[in-house]
């Protein structure tokens, strides 16, 4: 019989990249002798994690249509390749099945292999689906939400299994708490600027704690100079500050609390983990979604949420001092999260995927 071939699509950040690569692993694993291909924009923080972990990866020349103003002209002028390489792709590897991971990446290649018969399934990281995925519901076989609460956008087609995430951050123990405040900050993959400008502001203001503090902050390429630079000039020279943080599950593992945007793959990874977080979604992000992301943990009783309009040095100066004068209000921010934990959801969307082969043989 011949070896099943699953081309994996989608992209432009590690929120939808890694969800990709866990289930990919999982898939692999379930199936050893499985052939899979990762599709996606190729931008150079995308190649950079993929490279990382040895992958089968193509890139598209495609960008985002929606909210880029004058930019949706370059995007729009670049569709055509995009189908046009995905059509080849499609016809070469003759996939059993072609999963969305979300992004735009995802819309050309899971659209053709709709048109052409092949099984489609797409995931949905967020409450609210993206433009992508909302376009591609009425052609695929299957929707997987990561909140039960967005089941209503797929017309009968959804299925809530979670969101895959890394295996290491559903291990993760519960930190032992002591006399210090260890905090883990990042913006994303790639860093988010306005987050760092933030905590640069804040820094001041934080100076008569600083003994009673550990950061560990994954910057981004751009920032990482001038922030490191801001550390040490606030008198934090233990800071650790880096441009990437391969090994996330072990800063998680090692911090009481996380300030951090509010993407889906984010959300997952501290759900898994049981993680208190301050949440500062991403005021920019398409359909608002972030803020989304982040109401859904708020609301549990899970995250504290500053938003980007509300936002200013004092109130999250003022937060960091509460959370280190109560950690107790960590330990139940952490149970109250148990709440939204969907466990195995790599094992669940595998056997889904499997399914759906199957029944297409």
């Amino acid at each position: 019989m011949r070896k099943r071939r699953v081309i994996v699509s989608g992209g432009g950040t590690g929120g939808h990249l890694y969800p990709a690569l866990v289930l990919g692993q999982k898939l692999c694993e379930k199936d050893p002798g499985l052939q899979l291909t990762y599709v996606g924009s190729g931008r150079s923080a995308e190649r950079t994690i993929m490279a990382h972990h040895k992958v089968r990866f193509v890139s598209m020349p495609i960008e985002g249509l929606k909210g880029m103003g004058w930019r949706s002209l370059k995007a729009l002028t670049l569709l055509p390749g995009a189908f046009g390489r995905s059509l080849a792709l499609l016809l070469r590897l003759k996939p059993d099945l072609v999963v969305g991971v979300g992004g735009y990446s995802s819309g050309p290649i899971v659209l053709l292999a709709s048109w052409l018969k092949i099984p489609t399934v797409i995931l949905e990281q967020n409450v609210r689906p993206g433009l992508t995925n909302r376009l591609l519901v009425r052609r695929v076989k299957k929707a997987v939400a990561a909140f039960e609460s967005s089941l209503p956008y797929f017309k009968g087609k959804g299925i809530y299994l979670g969101n895959p995430v890394r295996e290491e951050f559903y291990s993760l123990p519960p930190k032992e708490r002591d006399g210090r405040l260890t905090l883990l900050i990042f913006g994303g993959s790639q860093g988010s600027h306005f987050l760092n400008k933030a905590i640069a502001a804040t820094l001041p203001l934080l100076q008569k704690t600083k003994d009673l503090l550990t950061i560990f902050h994954q910057t981004g390429e751009s920032d990482f100079e001038w922030m490191k630079r801001s550390y040490a000039e606030n008198g934090f020279e233990t800071a650790v500050a880096a441009p990437y943080f391969f090994d996330m599950p072990d800063y998680f593992r090692r911090s009481d609390l996380i300030i951090c945007r509010a993407g889906a793959t984010t959300c997952a990874e501290l759900i898994a983990s049981r993680k208190a977080s301050i949440l500062i979604p991403f005021a920019k992000a398409a359909d608002n979604h972030q803020a989304r992301n982040a109401t859904a943990l708020e609301t549990i009783g899970g995250a504290d949420v500053i938003l980007e309009s509300e936002w200013r040095p004092e109130r999250l100066a003022e937060k960091i001092f509460y959370f280190l004068e109560h950690k107790d209000r960590i330990s139940v921010m952490e149970k109250n999260l148990a709440l939204l934990k969907k466990e195995a959801a790599a094992e669940a969307i595998a056997g889904l995927c499997f399914e759906l082969m199957d029944a297409d043989r």
